[in-house]
């Protein structure tokens, strides 16, 4: 994804709750649509029923990728899998 630290990196709010998030709060990407979400959204993400299936086919798009490019070094599938803070 071009750009995504400009549009994901510091998310102000989460994309599926739109809870608040400041710059000190921890907050993933989305296995499902690579958007920012808060750890809350992630926890339920991550228990339905199709996430082990989205998220395989998720790591499997970014390695892909990254191997194409020959690196990842903006960490973006990193962050699909380790919270960050802005």
């Amino acid at each position: 994804m071009k750009n995504w630290k400009e549009k994901l990196f510091c998310a102000a709010a989460c994309s599926r709750c739109r809870r608040s998030l400041k710059q000190k709060d921890e907050r993933i990407l989305s296995s499902y649509d690579h958007a920012a979400i808060c750890m809350t959204c992630k926890k339920a993400e991550e228990k339905r029923p199709d996430y082990e299936e989205v998220s395989k086919r998720m790591i499997g798009q970014c390695l892909s990728e990254a191997e194409l490019k020959q690196s990842d070094p903006e960490s973006f599938c990193y962050n699909h899998f380790y919270a960050y803070k802005c």
